[in-house]
């Protein structure tokens, strides 16, 4: 399966008329690839198209343009780890596309009557994946001793994982016995039980990771749908079907329904574009600039010559796209409250959502909290008034004696659009604003390490709460130990925060949140562009694929026909 893209595909690559479809970066990719295809192409001299169509009938095939840095789900930290950990990994409950939370190993559930402690009751049928460090049988059931160990592990300093503040309102945790699992929290928080559907929540096997330590995010064996095959790092990623699978589809069938699953790394969004209109791939997901005015209409429709052979599902999306100041920033321009503020109302971002993706997503005049979740403030957000911006300029100017501030917004290239477009913006009102293009995972790195002042960033909603989004803010989760990217600290904001955590009432507590958002958004340690939409593109015989608010890629159900 690890050649199955290529199989059968040398003589048509050889026969295409590339002038008429070879981009500078398809280009790229067909010189990248060549060498590869020669080598495949006489494994399958003999083979046939009827072979090659049977053969990708039991594959999905997906392309991740951002990367995958680890398959350890205790670093599942991005949306690029965190589809293909879901893939491999189980935790005690998941999230259903309503963002309903529902039972996975745990079958089901009790609260006590003070609302900290949750007693999981755990399925039997639950196997890891096949490894021979198990013994004779190869493998061997999930039990509550393997969540023990797996929240250790989460919360271990020296694993140093991105995720280890989810446990941080757990007083205790321990197995009652073989088949039952108690939490006990130091105070109620009625999200918990969305918060353990995160990925970092998942379980692993204790015998696995002593071996491998740290080699465990490129063998990682858990309790998925699917099961690891084989990782060409930057090339290719191999899934095969997990036979052993505890779930079922609505018709009793046993999931997953593919055999395998094949992940590619182009790093171009518009090669994977031409891969999927050629054909060489099942699924692209979110709108970018290279391919949104060939695929959708300037209203956001599905272009006339798509319809019969691509579907498209759009929903709304809990993602905040926005921009990152590093508050612990040297420089002064960025420690500047005037010049974070300028730029903030500088630009126009109806007109940018309008002409940059086509009417998909919701221009962010409101706070950090993106729409549809109880807590998002309408009014603590920026709408665009370019002669407030000139202002805040000016008053910086002659406080400072700097009379030609400018600023270094890091980015990607398939945001490059959105930079350039806020930097015109921002020049006429009197601030250069100086562009650089990094590699997806090293803007990653550089934001989580403190090594770039300004950086383009989205956040997406691990669980369905204001919180969720608020925990970037607050001071116990700097990165690179937690989602606190920007640096930003503020006592008020600390204080609510954790009063926050304790409060069982919702009125109250979506109160806080609301007071929060508007106390980030005054300090303007971020620049709130947009409420982004889940848009989807599959071909038309995809089914099964579903949608969901958080971009999920939940694989288990697709049937390719």
């Amino acid at each position: 399966f690890f050649s199955i893209n290529h199989s059968c595909t040398f003589t048509k690559w050889t026969n295409l008329q590339l002038s008429s479809i070879m981009t500078k970066q398809a280009s790229n990719y067909f010189w990248q690839r060549i060498g590869v295809l020669i080598l495949f192409s006489t494994l399958f001299l003999g083979c046939n198209t009827t072979d090659k169509e049977t053969k990708t009938k039991q594959v999905f095939r997906y392309n991740e343009h951002k990367n995958i840095g680890s398959l350890d789900p205790a670093f599942a930290k991005d949306n690029a780890d965190i589809s293909a950990v879901n893939q491999l990994f189980n935790g005690l409950v998941q999230m259903d596309s309503l963002m309903n939370v529902m039972p996975s190993i745990a079958s089901s559930w009790q609260i006590s009557e003070n609302a900290k402690t949750y007693t999981f009751k755990l399925r039997k049928d639950v196997y890891f994946h096949t490894h021979p460090l198990f013994g004779t049988d190869q493998t061997r059931t999930v039990n509550a001793s393997d969540f023990v160990y797996s929240f250790n592990r989460l919360k271990d300093p020296k694993l140093a994982s991105p995720g280890g503040w989810v446990l941080q309102n757990v007083e205790s945790y321990k197995a009652v016995n073989e088949h039952s699992f108690q939490i006990t929290l130091k105070s109620p928080f009625p999200a918990f039980l969305a918060l353990l559907t995160m990925k970092y929540c998942s379980v692993v096997p204790k015998e696995i990771v002593n071996h491998y330590g740290a080699d465990f995010r490129s063998n990682p064996i858990g309790t998925g749908p699917y099961k690891f095959k084989r990782w060409e790092e930057n090339i290719k990623l191999i899934f095969r079907k997990n036979k052993r699978y505890f779930e079922t589809d609505l018709e009793g069938k046993k999931l997953p329904h593919m055999e395998a699953v094949s992940i590619t790394f182009l790093t171009d969004k518009q090669s994977e574009f031409l891969q999927f209109v050629q054909g060489n791939i099942d699924y692209i997901s979110g709108l970018d600039a290279s391919y949104k005015d060939d695929i959708l209409e300037a209203d956001g429709v599905l272009n006339s010559r798509y319809v019969s052979s691509v579907k498209m599902l759009r929903a709304p999306y809990l993602n905040t796209e926005y921009l990152g100041f590093y508050m612990d920033s040297k420089v002064p321009e960025y420690q500047s409250e005037l010049i974070r503020k300028a730029v903030n109302y500088g630009f126009d971002r109806s007109k940018m959502m309008k002409y940059l993706r086509n009417g998909i997503g919701v221009p962010a005049v409101g706070g950090f909290v993106p729409r549809g979740l109880p807590g998002h403030n309408e009014f603590a957000g920026y709408n665009y008034q370019p002669e407030k911006a000139k202002q805040l300029l000016e008053t910086y100017r002659t406080e400072s004696g700097n009379v030609q501030p400018e600023i270094n917004l890091t980015t990607t290239s398939n945001y490059l659009s959105f930079s350039e477009f806020i930097q015109r913006e921002l020049q006429s009102s009197g601030l250069t604003v100086r562009i650089e293009v990094m590699p997806p995972s090293a803007l990653k790195s550089a934001k989580s390490n403190g090594k770039t002042d300004l950086f383009r960033a989205s956040w997406v909603a691990d669980y369905p709460d204001a919180q969720n989004y608020l925990s970037l803010f607050y001071s116990g989760n700097f990165a690179p130990n937690g989602p606190n990217y920007t640096h930003f600290k503020d006592p008020q904001f600390d204080k609510w925060y954790e009063q926050a955590m304790l409060e069982t009432d919702q009125k109250k507590r979506v109160n806080l949140y609301r007071k929060m958002d508007a106390l980030v958004m005054e300090k303007a340690p971020v620049v709130v562009l947009f409420y982004d939409e889940v848009v989807r593109f599959t071909t038309k015989n995809i089914t099964g694929l579903g949608i969901n608010p958080t971009n999920l890629l939940d694989l288990k159900n697709v049937q390719k026909n």
